[in-house]
């Protein structure tokens, strides 16, 4: 049993803002009040000037498990969540075997059963994502799978993509679209513009983004069914899916946080630890992503955590993109969001918490009677700076390395239990 004290209680979806006292006992919130009795054997924290928050849910993730272990697993990747306040990840499908299978599935819940963090595994559209027959949708939601994507690689094929977003809406899936046409990108590495063509280097075309995101939003609205669009990164993407829920298309989208915080300039430096794709962008795609954040257009923000070694991003131009981010997202997000007043604290609970719980139609996102006790606290006023090496992922690929933030996690709990406590 734990009694949480004094804390700032934040939780929109019911409506809480204040000063209010929690009572956990058997892996559920059973009280929420001003100045609750301390029950006998209780573990009491004392919360005062800390938020108390529910456990973010972070709806994109890679663990590279089964498969790509020497990265990250189910059990190093949910001890970084831990560390970052997140209580519940999606795990996307490019593993190795990739996730289209049952037996795949039933690998990922198992192992998780020991995790810090609950998980939940998002499979293929695709058989094996090559994007020429669609998977067993029903199959895998049977098996566990809570969305389906072939992130890391678009569906080429828009009768294919359309069909898939049809039988996925008759199983109540979620269809999460990582819009890239690979036609444009051409090899590109990093985003086309000024710095590529300073460094020499092919670059990804923003159009590249935009066309497969104006896809989407014409199949979904031609079809009546829903899309999520994944991590936005470009000006013309969020103002698609602005103008499309404007129609009223059933669209949302997300975006993570060095898309709103870094531009391509870092990548002049020849350091791998800052691509991935899609890629770092520019101060104009930064304040239209910001703008987006604030208007409500993106609902979700999300870490997009891809672990590789050292090795594998010693070669600028040969190492694989993606960087990790679970760790650091609340943080990112508190110092660039709310400490500037870009959003309130309360709409980035729902970002964090409350939308990709909906989205995704899995528990949490919120703290409230009966409910699970997934909870972060943090110390709104605690700095850190970001050291790759006291990082729990088993990569340290980051891209704020060095950079200060203000505000972190303090304590994590999962299921009622404490997975993370930050030691002084």
């Amino acid at each position: 049993m734990i009694l949480i004290k004094y804390g700032r209680v934040v939780s929109p979806k019911n409506g809480l803002d204040g000063i209010y006292d929690l009572l956990v006992e058997d892996g559920v919130i059973r009280e929420i009040g001003e100045g609750l009795a301390e029950p006998a054997g209780a573990e009491v924290i004392d919360a005062s000037g800390k938020l108390v928050l529910p456990g973010f849910v972070d709806m994109h993730v890679h663990l590279r498990d089964p498969g790509q272990t020497h990265k990250e697993d189910i059990l190093s990747g949910c001890e970084a969540a831990a560390a970052g306040g997140v209580t519940s990840v999606a795990c996307m499908p490019n593993t190795v075997p990739p996730a289209d299978s049952a037996e795949v599935l039933t690998y990922i819940r198992q192992k998780a059963q020991g995790a810090k963090a609950r998980v939940y595994p998002v499979a293929c559209i695709t058989k094996g994502m090559a994007g020429e027959q669609l998977s067993d949708m029903g199959a895998l939601r049977s098996a566990g799978a809570v969305a389906v994507s072939d992130d890391g690689r678009p569906v080429a094929n828009a009768r294919l993509m359309l069909e898939g977003m049809q039988r996925a809406a008759k199983l109540g899936l979620p269809v999460i679209s990582h819009c890239e046409d690979l036609t444009l990108i051409a090899g590109g590495i990093i985003h086309k513009g000024e710095v590529s063509r300073t460094l020499g280097v092919p670059g990804m075309d923003r159009a590249s983004e935009d066309s497969i995101t104006a896809r989407e939003i014409c199949l979904a609205d031609s079809a009546g069914v829903p899309i999520h669009i994944a991590h936005v990164s470009t000006r013309g993407a969020a103002e698609l899916i602005r103008n499309a829920k404007a129609r009223g298309i059933k669209v949302t989208c997300e975006t993570a946080p060095h898309y709103f915080i870094l531009d391509h300039q870092k990548l002049l430096s020849r350091d791998a630890d800052y691509r991935m794709n899609p890629p770092l962008r520019e101060q104009a795609d930064i304040r239209a992503i910001l703008s987006a954040i604030a208007d409500g257009t993106i609902d979700c923000i999300i870490t997009d955590h891809a672990p590789h070694t050292a090795e594998e991003k010693a070669d600028f131009l040969k190492a694989p993109n993606g960087v990790v981010g679970l760790e650091t997202s609340f943080a990112a997000c508190y110092t660039h969001l709310c400490r500037t007043g870009v959003i309130s604290l309360r709409r980035l609970v729902e970002l964090m918490c409350v939308n990709p719980a909906k989205i995704l139609k899995i528990p949490g996102g919120a703290l409230e009677k009966g409910g699970p006790a997934d909870i972060a606290i943090a110390d709104p006023d605690l700095t850190w700076t970001i050291e790759p090496e006291k990082l729990r992922s088993r990569s340290k690929n980051t891209v704020f390395k060095g950079m200060s933030f203000t505000g972190r996690v303090v304590r994590t709990i999962c299921r009622g239990e404490t997975v993370y406590k930050l030691e002084n």
